[in-house]
């Protein structure tokens, strides 16, 4: 099977793969879309995501859409040509964490895309049938392949507790961000504002659903205003930029709560201490998802409207440099990038 191994900075080559059948509990899938996502980006370009540095080469790739090839014995339930999203997380089911429900730290964790665990740029893969979601037979690949930064923005919404009619700045309109803001639409959040440099991206966090959606420089201001100089009750930093950090602190009213879904490009970052705590907020911090795919893929079956204008663009495997430049450097108008392998 054909893969693309990322072997240095920007750098991708096309190889042959190997791939046995199915062992026993397992799936092999047919991947047909994968999304290109902001670690990837950060793999790309910086050789590290949050501190975890590259191995190369390494294959990337993990918000997964495809279609069952063969079942390897034991699997009920499942069968050739079922469609699915396909979670990336292997657990181990059995640590402290595991056990309280908390999978997304895992004490054990196997990322597929992080160093030594091969991701999903490439045409099958074995997986755990567990880790195989069905969807439904009319939600193309692409959208299905949003399940996963999805997942991420519910449960970063979930974390922060946003209740009905709350006020919430987003910060950075990339995928994440988007997403992010269709996760509060659904939790039924009140005024949403996005803050984006880029203009194309500011049309789509209107388009998804953000209030209003302004450029970093006058959004300080402008949302302070239009609360009475209050504050949101939430501000989710998710683009993790030298200072989106300390403008999510300005934003939060007293006693808000700050929710850090972004990965920064550097292990140390600045933060207004005293701000933090003359307003007592509440800082989280988001891990991936924590049992929210499912919750993910229905909102995607309820409302395809609010998500088909995020793709839009699409490169074949072969074209994966490609793709990547255009990503990075945000060009053309890019919301979501997907390979398509």
């Amino acid at each position: 099977m054909r893969a693309a191994e990322l072997v240095s900075p920007r750098t991708f080559r096309l190889t042959d793969m190997p791939i046995e059948d199915p062992g026993p509990g397992e799936v092999q899938v047919r991947i047909e879309a994968v999304g290109v996502c902001g670690s990837d980006l950060h793999a790309y370009t910086e050789g590290a995501v949050g501190g975890t540095a590259n191995v190369y080469p390494m294959l990337l790739g993990h918000e997964p859409a495809g279609a069952i090839v063969k079942t390897g014995a034991g699997v009920t339930g499942l069968a050739a040509g079922d469609r699915g999203a396909l979670e990336p997380a292997l657990y181990c089911y059995h640590c402290e964490f595991c056990l309280s429900g908390r999978h997304n730290v895992c004490a054990n964790i196997r990322f597929l895309s992080n160093p030594h665990h091969l991701g999903f740029f490439r045409e099958r893969i074995n997986l755990p049938a567990v880790n195989f979601r069905p969807i439904p037979a009319a939600m193309p690949f692409d959208e299905a392949a949003l399940h996963e930064p999805l997942a991420i923005a519910i449960h970063s919404t979930r974390l922060a507790s946003i209740r009905l009619g709350e006020s919430v700045a987003v910060i950075g309109a990339g995928p994440i961000g988007l997403l992010t803001i269709a996760a509060l639409r659904a939790a039924g959040a009140g005024r949403i504002w996005a803050v984006e440099p880029l203009a194309h991206r500011r049309e789509l966090a209107r388009g998804i659903g953000a209030e209003a959606a302004l450029e970093p420089a006058e959004a300080a201001e402008e949302i302070l205003r239009a609360t009475g100089q209050r504050g949101v009750d939430c501000a989710i930093d998710c683009a993790a930029g030298e200072q989106t950090m300390n403008q999510a602190i300005q934003l939060a009213c007293n006693a808000g709560r700050v929710v850090l879904t972004g990965i920064h490009s550097t292990p140390a970052v600045s933060m207004n201490g005293p701000a933090m705590r003359r307003k007592e907020l509440t800082i989280f911090n988001v891990r991936r998802s924590n049992h929210e795919t499912n919750l993910a893929l229905e909102l995607l079956r309820a409302h395809p409207g609010w998500f088909r204008p995020l793709l839009t663009h699409t490169r074949p495997l072969d074209r994966i440099d490609e793709a990547f430049t255009i990503a990075s450097q945000y060009l053309d108008g890019v919301g979501k990038m997907t390979i398509r392998p």
